[in-house]
């Protein structure tokens, strides 16, 4: 079946936004970029099989709110999406569709068309974060007097410290690190590419300079990578599962002396666990949303649950972490 030009032009447009403008300007997170991915390859399939629209007939018109309706309404059927991902595939088609509307103005109906989708209802769910104690034991649990457990421990730091998304941390270049200033900070690239600075505390500093010591040498190269992958070396990042992997296996010794650290920990508890003990201490919400990189101050009130469901008596114990 031999191509319209209203296809191919499409066709070049899903190209480029997705090899091109989407790693430039969009995302620097690989999960980001895969879902982009995915939700095209989806909707382009859907249209296919269910609407009997083949790739080489693709028009402006099959971007329409009704397709998009159906479409969600088959993701949950036919796939079993949950709501939350298929409001993530809605998200990401009408990037595209913004994208395409920036690029030809005689597009420029369907963006707005497509805003008026109203998302799939969700329920709001608990936010599972730590407590001080069981993070402090988890930070205890590394060997330190091996530079793999110093490793460990220092990537840990720094998570909790800052409570910077996991990807936040594992792009994070050394030139990032302001460890010699005189309020010594992070830099961190978030989301759209928007910067915060993340201040350390004295202790966290001193993990931090031990491991550049130790995994970079006295002459740390600035473009290089801060948590490395051991397997390429400076210039590849490491990867998620293994930071993940890291975490469970020292879980497995915290939990000796502290049956509160989560068995199943992921990166992303550390965050939450820093947001809520911000919380538990006073800081203000409105500060907290954006040390998280927030876009929305709504979506930082989900710490508001891991508080309340502590007990007065232990906001009142004397515990504290100085990370």
């Amino acid at each position: 079946m031999k191509a319209t030009n209203e296809s191919i032009v499409l066709a070049r447009h899903i190209n480029v936004f997705l090899n091109e403008y989407t790693p430039s300007q969009k995302a620097r997170s690989a999960h980001t970029l895969k879902a982009y991915n995915d939700t095209l390859s989806l909707y382009i399939g859907f249209l296919e099989t269910v609407k009997g629209i083949h790739p080489n007939n693709l028009t402006g018109r099959c971007f329409s709110t009704e397709n998009i309706e159906d479409w969600l309404v088959w993701l949950m059927k036919n796939r079993s999406c949950s709501p939350e991902t298929c409001n993530n595939r809605l998200a990401s088609l009408r990037a595209f569709l913004k994208y395409l509307a920036s690029r030809d103005v005689s597009y420029l109906h369907l963006t707005q068309s497509a805003s008026q989708i109203q998302r799939r209802k969700v329920f709001t769910k608990k936010v599972t974060g730590m407590t001080k104690k069981a993070v402090s034991a988890l930070l205890d649990a590394p060997d330190s007097s091996t530079k793999s457990g110093r490793g460990d421990i220092a990537l840990m730091v720094v998570m909790y410290s800052t409570a910077a998304r996991i990807d936040e941390i594992l792009t994070m270049k050394i030139e990032q690190l302001h460890l010699d200033a005189k309020k010594p900070n992070i830099t961190v690239i978030g989301k759209g590419d928007k910067i915060r600075t993340m201040y350390l505390l004295p202790k966290a500093v001193a993990h931090l300079q031990a491991y550049i010591k130790d995994f970079h040498g006295a002459t740390p190269i600035p473009s290089s990578f801060v948590f490395y992958s051991r397997n390429i070396g400076f210039t590849g990042k490491m990867c998620q599962n293994a930071v993940n992997k890291q975490l469970r296996k020292h879980a497995q010794t915290a939990r000796v002396i502290c049956k509160e650290v989560p068995a199943s920990i992921h990166a992303h508890q550390l965050r939450h666990a820093k947001a809520s003990h911000w919380l538990e201490d006073g800081m203000n919400i409105v500060q907290i949303s954006f040390l998280l990189g927030h876009a929305q101050l709504q979506t930082t009130m989900v710490y508001f649950q891991c508080t309340r469901s502590k007990t007065s008596a232990f906001r009142r114990k004397a515990f504290s972490l100085t990370w």
